[in-house]
């Protein structure tokens, strides 16, 4: 049978640097398929969908909140034609009811393992509603190598180079943060891959350069000093969310090829420049993710933050309102409060603000965003801090041999 995988068109911030990752959901659940299906994958935010391609099934992954209104478009232009469709992927799970309006099927979770008996169903012309299984997740031993296949690959590119793929090492996560939604989706309890099998698809993949897209890897020491100790050998280069802060912890990721960490910058606090400069100090660079208009933030409180993050040097920066998306803490509070005055999931992009801040206008914190990222890049723009960075990973792989310039694979 033939599937066509579809990934919706979302809006990247107006500030954000053009080029585009491969998306990480749809390749790893291609791998849960069976042999027998034909996979073509579309990722509309590169190249056009082309509605005449014959299908037997569409499934349609979506990340965000922002890709939710464009996926139901796209839903319901095939089951005009008279094509089942089949939606999954975290913005999904985040809007699940909505979502069987569009849908012959959801899907809830994780599909490894799942997959053969939907497709029976679907064979059987038995598709049911809802497959439910945020709440019994799969042996996370049976998570296997992600389907970089079907991507095309000359899309992923910036000015001619491959920058990244994506490799996740873990599910779930025992933080509750209260913007997040993964303890919603993937549940407070921690589980990484077996390692083995983690190294092995670092291994394979045809790119030096990794993204690992776990939520955080500082949420057990044991295994991350087992996994950076088995990566050091393969000589990757590669940037994560955080890592924990304890000194054998740093030296053993910067040993394995740490590049850089996106790291929340929260406060002022001596503990944030401190943890900053342990980063710096073991040679690994620091992009700042943070986000603006939490309860506790006022008009001088941002700026004082924003001076904050010039001090410490960060390599770079990404700035983000607050936004509430459901199944969140955040969401729950502000909902319950009232505050909340748009639910028009398009405006959903984290630079757009959607509910009333406590000790600003809704307007101010839009206009303190756009002071954030001037303010940061008034010196030295976006693009000479991200040449800046990119010079490191070169300089890293210099010096361990590694390097050989990659263009992209035909």
């Amino acid at each position: 049978m033939k599937l066509q995988l579809i990934y919706p068109k979302w809006p990247k911030l107006a500030r954000q640097t053009e080029f585009h990752l491969p998306p990480h959901g749809p390749v790893v659940f291609a791998a849960t398929l069976p042999k027998d299906v034909e996979v073509e994958f579309t990722d509309e935010n590169l190249e056009e969908i082309d509605f005449k391609t014959e299908a037997d099934l569409v499934a349609i992954s979506m990340m965000l909140t922002a890709q939710v209104k464009r996926g139901w478009q796209i839903a319901d232009i095939y089951r005009q034609k008279g094509i089942k469709v089949i939606f999954g992927g975290i913005a999904t799970m985040l809007h699940a009811e909505e979502t069987m309006a569009h849908a012959d099927a959801v899907f809830l979770g994780e599909a490894e393992g799942r997959m053969e008996e939907v497709l029976a169903d679907f064979k059987a012309g038995k598709l049911k509603p809802c497959y439910n299984y945020l709440n019994d997740p799969p042996d996370i031993a049976m998570v296997g190598t992600a389907r970089r296949d079907i991507l095309h690959d000359s899309l992923y590119t910036h000015k001619g180079l491959r920058m990244v793929d994506l490799v996740h090492a873990s599910r779930g996560c025992r933080f509750n943060c209260y913007p997040c939604a993964v303890a919603y989706l993937g549940g407070r309890k921690f589980r990484p891959r077996p390692i083995d099998k983690t190294i092995a698809e670092m291994a394979a993949i045809d790119n030096n350069r990794l993204f690992v897209v776990d939520n955080s890897l500082a949420q057990n020491s044991k295994w991350q000093r087992d996994l950076f100790r088995a990566m050091i050998p393969l000589k990757k280069k590669w940037c994560c969310h955080p890592i924990e802060d304890k000194p054998e912890i740093l030296d053993l990721a910067a040993q394995a090829g740490a590049w850089y960490v996106y790291q929340a910058v929260f406060d002022t606090s001596d503990y944030i420049r401190e943890r900053i400069k342990r980063y710096h100090d073991h040679g690994i660079g620091v992009e700042g993710t943070i986000l603006l208009g939490l309860d506790t933030h006022t008009e001088d409180s941002i700026r004082q933050l924003i001076d904050f993050l010039l001090e410490i040097e960060l390599d770079l920066a990404e700035f983000t309102v607050l936004t509430p998306f459901p199944h969140t803490k955040a969401f729950d509070e502000l909902h319950r409060q009232k505050r909340i005055f748009s639910y028009d999931w398009d405006q959903y992009t984290a630079d757009q603000v959607v509910y009333q801040p406590k000790n600003m206008s809704a307007e101010r914190l839009r206009e303190l965003l756009d002071y954030a990222w001037d303010s940061f890049y008034h010196e030295e723009s976006q693009s000479l801090k991200m040449a800046r960075l990119f010079q490191k990973v070169v300089r890293k792989e210099m010096a361990d041999g590694s390097f050989r310039p990659r263009r992209q694979r035909v």
